[in-house]
């Protein structure tokens, strides 16, 4: 099915139940919802000029807006390019030139950002959400739904390699729905009188995490903060029942000792969904002596969104109770509508307990990158999708990961490529050589460490390396540290070490 026909049908079958909250505030109803939403796809397609299978980026924190607008874009056939909102304003120029995108719906100080962007690129159109433009649009002329193929083009997400540029992962409304059905089979149950409220990034997990909420009726819950603030998220708990939230590991390590400071967990907590990052075993531990029987877990990429394996809060709470440590640091079992594979290095099946990459197969694996045949026929090679990652499959069909062969760095639930630090830092005089690698960190997961070799006779300050980092890339991606040596270690064909680099960052036993 087409997501369009699924808000239509929830919003008849849901009139009157609330749909989405700014903060405490009054919800609008599933009716009225569908109203804002019917009128911004006219807008979208009259006065905006778009016309079906064209592309729409979403550049905002997390609001109101963001959920409105994702579902008009697709009451419009047309397809949304959501995008972190702290990316540097020459990273958002390149989604927007490869997307194709003819309009960026954005807010604030983001959108001051992108509108010279915007201005080099022809018939490139930026809209605040705030803005009385974008509120006439939501009180329009309705668009009647049209009948659309489930096959049509829903989301397309950029995800950078460790080489290259950023890759289009094409995902389509039948893709995002089959999420939805491993969702309800495999981590919770949604009901009409549940809710969720967004803490992580909506252009994320978060933002795919709506729609199994709003199939089923359920309220979706915007903090005022747009993010995480802890006393706010306590309120919104307090004030609300039956409320989930995706959350990376690093959100939930600060929500447990927010709950520990004030006494104990908020009384409307339903469940923490925990994705987007490595969730260790003492850490999940923690959390279920904080929360109870509240924890699941999941585990997908880009590619094959939230879906290729999980383990339930009730599954999860069991293993703790009973010190089942293998199944806790897993990833869970394969979710019900996929196939996993691990593959050795000659390419065949691994027997149990041996390493291998993990490689998909099922309803949620994308359509391809967008305008990158060949990335494509790499990665979905033989009709799997090749993820990268490499980990065993146990006796018991639980996933374990070890490793990551792509080296991306998880920085509180937030990819980082390296390959992208290391070329802004090379852009400095006084560089010659530099390597990125992650380093533990008991805030955030993972850190960026930058291993710098300056060319003979030359200086540089690790401020003057922030600087260029800034001028050029998200703040969140600069390196967190830099270490000048000599020379990197290499390998007899001049490949850097990076697992080398990684154990000098550890400290000294």
């Amino acid at each position: 099915m087409h997501l369009s026909s699924l808000f239509h049908r929830s919003a008849l079958m849901h009139a009157d139940r609330p749909a989405l909250a700014a903060g405490t505030r009054d919800p609008l109803t599933y009716a009225q919802l569908q109203a804002r939403v019917q009128a911004l796809a006219g807008w979208l397609r009259g006065p905006m000029g778009l016309q079906p299978g064209q592309r729409v980026m979403l550049a905002l924190r997390n609001h109101p807006s963001y959920i409105e607008s994702m579902l008009a874009i697709w009451h419009a056939g047309l397809c949304a390019v959501p995008v972190n909102a702290k990316l540097h304003p020459n990273e958002l120029e390149y989604i927007l030139r490869d997307s194709g995108a003819r309009l960026c719906l954005s807010q604030g100080e983001v959108a001051d950002a992108l509108a010279p962007v915007a201005g080099s690129l022809e018939a490139v159109r930026v809209m605040d959400v705030e803005s009385a433009a974008y509120a006439e649009g939501a009180r329009g002329p309705a668009l009647a739904l049209e009948p659309r193929p489930p096959q049509e083009l829903a989301w397309l997400f950029y995800t950078s390699g460790t080489t290259g540029k950023p890759k289009g992962v094409m995902l389509s409304h039948a893709n995002l729905v089959g999420m939805c059905l491993n969702f309800y089979a495999d981590v919770q149950a949604v009901a009409s009188g549940d809710a969720m409220v967004h803490v992580a990034p909506l252009s994320h997990g978060g933002g795919l995490y709506s729609i199994p909420y709003w199939l089923h009726g359920a309220l979706q819950i915007v903090p005022d903060s747009g993010g995480l603030d802890e006393d706010e998220l306590c309120a919104l708990l307090t004030h609300y029942d039956r409320v989930s939230l995706f959350a990376s590991p690093t959100i939930v390590q600060r929500m447990v000792r927010h709950a520990r400071q004030a006494g104990g967990p908020p009384p409307g907590l339903r469940a923490l969904i925990v994705g987007g990052a490595p969730f260790y075993v003492e850490d999940i531990k923690d959390a279920v002596a904080c929360f109870g029987p509240r924890v699941a877990q999941i585990y997908g990429q880009g590619e094959s969104p939230m879906s290729i394996s999980a383990l339930s809060a009730a599954q999860v709470a069991e293993a703790v109770a009973s010190n089942d440590d293998a199944l806790l640091g897993s990833v869970g079992y394969v979710q019900t509508s996929m196939a996993v594979e691990l593959r050795n290095g000659a390419g065949q099946p691994a027997a149990p307990g041996e390493l291998g990459e993990v490689t998909v197969k099922g309803p949620t694996v994308m359509l391809g990158y967008w305008n990158n045949p060949r990335a494509t026929a790499d990665t979905l090679a033989d009709g799997w999708l090749h993820t990268g990652d490499i980990g065993t499959l146990d006796t018991r069909g639980l996933l374990h990961l070890k490793d990551r062969s792509k080296d991306v760095i998880i920085s509180g639930g937030t990819n980082i490529y390296p390959r992208e630090v290391e070329e802004a830092l090379m852009r400095h005089d006084a560089i010659q050589e530099v390597s990125v690698v992650g380093t533990p960190d008991p805030e955030w997961g993972e850190s960026v460490l930058a291993f710098v070799v300056l060319k003979p006779g030359a200086q540089a300050q690790a401020q003057d390396l922030d600087r260029l980092c800034l001028a050029s890339i998200a703040r969140f991606k600069r390196p967190k540290r830099y270490v000048f040596l000599e020379e990197l270690p290499k390998n007899s064909t001049g490949k850097v070490l990076k697992r080398e680099l990684q154990q000098r960052a550890l400290p000294t036993p």
